[in-house]
Order: C-alpha cells, then sequence, then structure tokens
C-alpha cells in the first residue's frame, strides 16, 4: 500500500511538472524580423534585411525580446509554441541601452490559453537556469540548461554602455536573443549576447533591469538609465591616496571632471573623493558590494533609481566629508560629445556642392576605419557648454569642382569662416548664411578645405543627378525647413 501511494504520488508530481514544462513552452514565442539597415557611408540609402529571434508573453498581453531584434524595424510578425499562424506585431516600447523591447499583438487569438511568465529574483552564482528560445539549427523551440557563472557589470554590444549582466553557460546562439532565461520557472534574465570563439559564455539581461525597464515605461515614455556625468579615477595608487589624505580606512573614487549641465554640476567639484553612493561604500576600484562577497560597479546603485528620483553621494573635500543630493536628470547622451549607437532612425546630413556633412555618431565609426583612431578619441569624450556635437565632412563625391579634395573622408571640422559651432543643426545654419564668396572649414590643426560657394550651388542639381541622389539633405533637415 505505501509503495502503491508512493508511486502514485510521484505520477501526480511529474504530470504536474510536465503540466508545467507546458505552460512555460505555450508563452515563448518566436520573431520574425524585417529591419531596414542605414548607410552611414551613403546616408541616403538603406538596405533590407530579414533575421528571427525570441520573445516570452508576460502580464498584460506584452512580449518581451531585446532590442536588437526589433531594433530599425520594418515589420514583424510572431508565432506561438506549437502554432504556424504568424500574428503581426508592433514595438510598445525599446530600450536601446540595456537591449530590451516590448511588442503588442492586436489580435487577442493570439493570447488565447496562454499563461504569462513571472518574474524572479536576480539570480546567484551557479544557480541553475533553463534557456528558451528559436536558435539557428532548427526551426521547432530549444531548451538549454546551464549555471549563472558570474554577475557583474559588462558591456551591452548593441549600446555600448555598460550595466549589470548575468554571464551563463548555457549554450546561446543566433535566433536565442531575446529567449527568457527561467530558474524555478520564473523568468530571471533575457538572453542578449555571446562572446564569439568562446565556449558556452553567454549573457543575460537580468531580471532588475527588465523590471526597471517595464517600471520606466508604465506612463508611456521611456526616459532610461541616468548617468552622473562624472569621469572618476581609481584610489589604488599609494602616492595618489597620500596626496589627497586619504588613511586606510577610506576608500572611493578620485572624481577629475564633472560635466558641465549634469546632476551634479553645481555640487561636486574635480578633486572631490567619492565614497559612497545611497549609503554604500565605494571600494578604491570603483566598485560596490551589491551582495555578501560579491562586488560590481558602482554604478549599480545610480541604475536602480528611475529618472527623477534623488540619490545620495558622499564626498571627501579637502579632507573634509560631506554629503550631497541630487535629483537623476540625464542619460550619457545628453552629455557624451558623440551619441551612442543610433537606431530605429535614418542619419542626418546634408550636400554642398557634392561635400557630403554629417554628425559624427558611434555608428558612424564602426562603418569604416578611415581615421579610426581619432574618431574613437572623440567618442570618448565629454560635451562642453559651447560644444555638444561634432560634425565631419563625411566624403567628396567627385567632380570638377572637388579636385584635390576627393580623399578627404571622416574630417572633423572645428570652424566655419573661422567661427565655432556648437551642433550640427548650427553648423547646417551657418553654411546656409554664409555670404562671402567663399567657406572656409578647417579642423584643429589648420587644415583647410575651402569651398566656392556660386559653383557649389551651381554644380549641386548636376552632382546629385550624376550619383543619383534624390535629396541634397536628410529627411530631419527637411522638415525642420517647412516647419
Amino acid at each position: 500500500m505505501k509503495l502503491l501511494l508512493t508511486f502514485l504520488l510521484s505520477t501526480l508530481l511529474l504530470t504536474a511538472n510536465a503540466e508545467t514544462e507546458d505552460q512555460t513552452k505555450q508563452a515563448i514565442v518566436k520573431i520574425y524580423a524585417t529591419a531596414k539597415i542605414p548607410n552611414y557611408q551613403a546616408p541616403w540609402n538603406s538596405s533590407m534585411r530579414s533575421s528571427t529571434g525570441s520573445g516570452a508573453i508576460i502580464e498584460g498581453g506584452y512580449i518581451l525580446t531585446n532590442a536588437h531584434v526589433v531594433a530599425n524595424e520594418a515589420f514583424l510578425e510572431v508565432q506561438r509554441y506549437g502554432q504556424r499562424k504568424r500574428y503581426i506585431a508592433k514595438v510598445y516600447a525599446v530600450s536601446h541601452q540595456v537591449d530590451l523591447a516590448l511588442l503588442k499583438v492586436e489580435e487577442a487569438a493570439f493570447f488565447k490559453g496562454v499563461k504569462p511568465l513571472s518574474f524572479g529574483t536576480l539570480p546567484k552564482v551557479e544557480e541553475k537556469i533553463v534557456v528558451y528560445g528559436y536558435p539557428m539549427g532548427g526551426s521547432t523551440l530549444s531548451a538549454t540548461i546551464g549555471v549563472v557563472s558570474r554577475v557583474e557589470h559588462h558591456t551591452y554590444a548593441h549600446s555600448g554602455e555598460t550595466f549589470l549582466a548575468v554571464q551563463i553557460d548555457a549554450a546561446v546562439n543566433p535566433g536565442n536573443s531575446g529567449g527568457p532565461a527561467l530558474s524555478k520557472g520564473k523568468i530571471i534574465g533575457v538572453v542578449m549576447q555571446v562572446i564569439t570563439k568562446s565556449q558556452n559564455i553567454g549573457y543575460i539581461v537580468p531580471v532588475n533591469i527588465v523590471k526597471h525597464f517595464i517600471e520606466d515605461m508604465k506612463d508611456g515614455k521611456y526616459d532610461g538609465f541616468a548617468d552622473l556625468g562624472l569621469g572618476t579615477q581609481k584610489l589604488e595608487n599609494p602616492a595618489l591616496r597620500r596626496y589627497y589624505g586619504l588613511d586606510a580606512n577610506t576608500s572611493g573614487k578620485l572624481v577629475n571632471k564633472v560635466v558641465y549641465d549634469s546632476t551634479f554640476s553645481d555640487l561636486l567639484e574635480e578633486g572631490d573623493i567619492l565614497t559612497a553612493v545611497d549609503g554604500h561604500t565605494i571600494e578604491n576600484d570603483g566598485t560596490v558590494e551589491f551582495r555578501n562577497h560579491e562586488y560590481t560597479h558602482f554604478h549599480h546603485f545610480v541604475d536602480r533609481h528611475q529618472m527623477g528620483d534623488t540619490i545620495a553621494l558622499d564626498i571627501i573635500r579637502d579632507q573634509k566629508p560631506m554629503h550631497v543630493n541630487a535629483k537623476l536628470k540625464h542619460t550619457a547622451d545628453d552629455m557624451y560629445l558623440v551619441k551612442t549607437t543610433r537606431y530605429d532612425t535614418m542619419p542626418s546630413y546634408f550636400i554642398y556642392g557634392g561635400y557630403i556633412f554629417s554628425p559624427l555618431t558611434r555608428n558612424l565609426i564602426v562603418s569604416t576605419k578611415r581615421n579610426r583612431v581619432v574618431l574613437s578619441n572623440l567618442a570618448g569624450k565629454w560635451q562642453e557648454e559651447d560644444r555638444s556635437e561634432v560634425v565631419v565632412l563625411l566624403k567628396v563625391l567627385a567632380s570638377d569642382i572637388s579636385r584635390g579634395d576627393n580623399e578627404f573622408g571622416m574630417w572633423p571640422i572645428d570652424t566655419v569662416n573661422g567661427e565655432a559651432f556648437k551642433d550640427f543643426e548650427e553648423f547646417y545654419q551657418m553654411m546656409q548664411a554664409v555670404k562671402s564668396p567663399y567657406i572656409v572649414l578647417e579642423d584643429k590643426d589648420g587644415v583647410q578645405v575651402i569651398i566656392d560657394k556660386k559653383e557649389a550651388q551651381d554644380k549641386q542639381a548636376e552632382i546629385l543627378k550624376k550619383y543619383n541622389i534624390e535629396y541634397d539633405k536628410s529627411i530631419d533637415l527637411r522638415t525642420s525647413e517647412t516647419k
């Protein structure tokens, strides 16, 4: 009798587990995406690309996936596990910063009979996980099992920004992107990237970052993850510590740059020592203890806040402890001289007599090897009050008026007829407003490009026709001129 009871309980348990597993699979979605891919070297052109990814149905009738799965989307379809019908989907919200997106499907039939997946908590090292998705190598649902290898800050390939990430050893491949990583049946992260030429080193966006994104989007507007606008330096060098009068029990990071319009521009000074964030001690290597014996970048406690929240910093100035509070109000894009990677928009440009000008973006830098060292250096700089964007002479279309200049490309411009400009829009307005016969473009080293204004205007239409270019400027400039 006892053996029979044990057998019955085991059977019931197996049946329950099978039903739970099937419910989980019902919530996994395959995403078919067609994207319009901009050509940053020929910014009037684009191409189409089709790809697939994965996602999961969550509460509220949303599909959770990666931003890079739906970036630059032109058309999206989704397909449920065990079904063949595809449904049209739309992007409801997207964070290119942390590579997350929410999709919506209008047809109620898509969600019939599905139980949305719920969220768990930040996983621990060695915790077992299951990754679901639709990777290359087949068309049906795939499940791979692994463990959490480490939890720390890592660069997100999609945006180039750094946030908390969970490293896993479960096999993930192209197509897995956007699929959920589950522990005890709950989402603990979203698959986002792998290290190529490695053995099962993959990364997921952790559940706390996912929850932050969803909470942010509740008002229908994405504000993003805040940046303090501070340049900091480690305080591990003994001479550096003695210079600032730090004893052995004091740790932190040296503030060596305060962006002019940042959250703490009126509160912090260069030379301050940042010792704690929201009461959490900052170590000399810039890390904080976020769990017992586990450390990551001190920005972890900044990323826990929503935009508009107040954050508290402990500092030392002139060897005196101080406490400052401020409301978070800026993302990294508000403060870097070169914007982070752009998506869902066509690049800005305008053509003047065959000379093509564009704002410098990270997309443009990675699109070519020309002048890469100089441009990459600019990408690491902060905005100043009189300069918030870099403008480059992208390339020169060969013609009889540009002889000798055709080797110019990806060339940063500092002045127009001796006058500096703040951003691409101001540069464009200055070019249009030139009254003198010649336009003199100059870089910081004094190298010049001279354009004959009348000759350029007279030849413009002919040059555009020769190179089969429909518009001499991007849609954003054309739109602004009609307002």
